[in-house]
């Protein structure tokens, strides 16, 4: 960007019909500006400038999380997260399956090579079936009918929705708290009514949960430990 002042990098603008001006820093401290389509590049230089002590300081919380974000060993007693709690892993000589999944983590000693994979496979599995349940509760709820679901491999979005009606979450969340699950659940399915992010539709969100607030910053503040 053009204006010295400014000594922070805008890494992306996406331009929409928004009303308002957004700045998001990802979970990999980029800086992403969300504007309306009429916000000029000056406007945008200007509050990212009034904002560069805010991103700074969001920016290096970012980058300590991603360093704290420790490489999975696949090792006896490491810990797994699944709807919120942590689960052991046990090493087996023998069982029935590769993997296997009872208050417990089981994993065949001899696909150890494979045992990202494998997790993961299993993850999406259980976000498949979790998350079709809640999303048709909710659309029963919410009286919104959604056309098909299919969990979304996603690196930075939690759940997305097209004109066709189709909804996409990202099945990391079957790790996230079921309280978490569900605002994205919502979430989408407000977006069947209420294309963007209006007052209507945090007033729609609202009426379901009250504290969404609370569910967004928990996704900002500890999503990044919702991988694999």
């Amino acid at each position: 960007m053009s204006d010295k002042r400014i000594t922070v990098r805008v890494d992306k603008i996406i331009r929409s019909k928004r009303r308002t001006l957004g700045l998001e820093i990802s979970q990999d401290a980029r800086l992403i500006i969300r504007a309306p389509y009429g916000v000029s590049l000056h406007d945008v230089q200007k509050v990212v400038f009034e904002k560069s002590s805010w991103i700074k300081a969001k920016q290096k919380i970012a980058r300590q999380r991603c360093l704290q974000k420790m490489p999975r060993n696949f090792l006896e007693r490491e810990n797994f997260l699944y709807l919120g709690e942590s689960y052991p892993l046990i090493i087996l000589e023998n069982s029935k399956s590769p993997l296997l999944f009872d208050k417990e983590f089981r994993l065949m000693r001899k696909y150890l090579s494979s045992a990202q994979r494998l997790f993961v496979d299993w993850y999406k599995k259980q976000a498949d079936l979790k998350i079709k349940e809640r999303l048709n509760f909710y659309s029963e709820l919410l009286g919104c009918k959604y056309n098909k679901f299919a969990v979304s491999n996603a690196k930075r979005r939690w759940g997305s929705c097209n004109s066709k009606g189709n909804i996409y979450i990202n099945w990391r969340l079957i790790m996230a708290p079921p309280r978490i699950l569900d605002y994205v659940v919502v979430h989408e399915l407000v977006h069947l009514k209420e294309k963007n992010h209006s007052k209507k539709f945090w007033g729609r969100v609202g009426k379901v949960y009250a504290d969404y607030k609370d569910k967004r910053r928990w996704l900002k503040e500890n999503g990044y430990l919702l991988t694999i």
